[in-house]
């Protein structure tokens, strides 16, 4: 019996090519169910957003400051000690991934360095002397509560966490995980009218002004999630 060896080459071609066409067919479904999913969460998050306003009431603004995932904000800091006072301009970032970058604008003797910490890792940049620290295993003791993200964290797991109104302001109040008598109690005011913060005071434990932050711009929920959408996606195809 003869066997025709081209005949059985031909369907073996076939079957790879069909297998072929299956699997690309299963990975483009794959790309389009993932990518409707998170473009429905953050058409969800851009919705939230926009209901907040004058018709807001107090507990839906403090839900949606408690549930911010990302931000983008122009600040002045003021430190306060015994010896001195110090001034700042930051730029923040912050993506709900764990990721943030804070890039000093003033004064301008540190200009340019960047504070990026993502999950353990602390990284410093100074773009101006191209020097680059990476430090390992990023401990609590020493988190930066100029971020935003840190008050939330305060508050939520504060069972003495408030808030009040008064003045056309949300006035949110907790005290600090972080055992430092520098940097105890914070509080975070927040605008009646568009659910944007407006100031951060953190004080100390004999109730002294430490930090004042002042947010002059800020985006909540918006630019960032382009970011994040782009990062799960790239991190889906990339998995592929």
């Amino acid at each position: 019996m003869k066997i025709n060896n081209k005949k059985i080459h031909t369907h073996n071609q076939k079957e790879k090519q069909n297998k072929r066409k299956i699997l690309i067919i299963a990975i483009i479904l794959a790309i389009i169910i993932i990518g409707t999913i998170f473009f429905i969460k953050i058409n969800n998050k851009t919705a939230k957003t926009s209901k907040i306003g004058n018709n807001s009431s107090s507990q839906e603004i403090v839900d949606y400051i408690l549930n911010i995932s990302s931000y983008e904000a122009q600040i002045e800091v003021e430190t306060k000690s015994n010896k001195n006072t110090n001034k700042y301009k930051i730029n923040q970032q912050y993506i709900d991934n764990g990721k943030s970058v804070q890039e000093i604008i003033e004064p301008t003797n540190i200009e340019g360095v960047k504070i990026i910490k993502e999950n353990n890792n602390l990284k410093i940049e100074n773009t101006k002397l191209s020097i680059t620290k990476i430090i390992e295993n990023y401990q609590d003791i020493t988190k930066n509560n100029l971020d935003l993200s840190t008050f939330i964290e305060n508050y939520k797991n504060n069972s003495n966490s408030r808030f009040r109104e008064d003045n056309n302001q949300i006035i949110m109040e907790t005290t600090s995980i972080a055992e430092n008598n520098y940097q105890k109690y914070e509080t975070l005011y927040v605008s009646k009218t568009n659910g944007n913060p407006i100031k951060l005071e953190i004080k100390d434990t004999n109730q002294n002004l430490t930090i004042n932050i002042i947010y002059n711009e800020i985006k909540i929920n918006k630019l960032a999630n382009d970011n994040i959408y782009a990062f799960k996606l790239y991190g889906v195809l990339k998995g592929i």
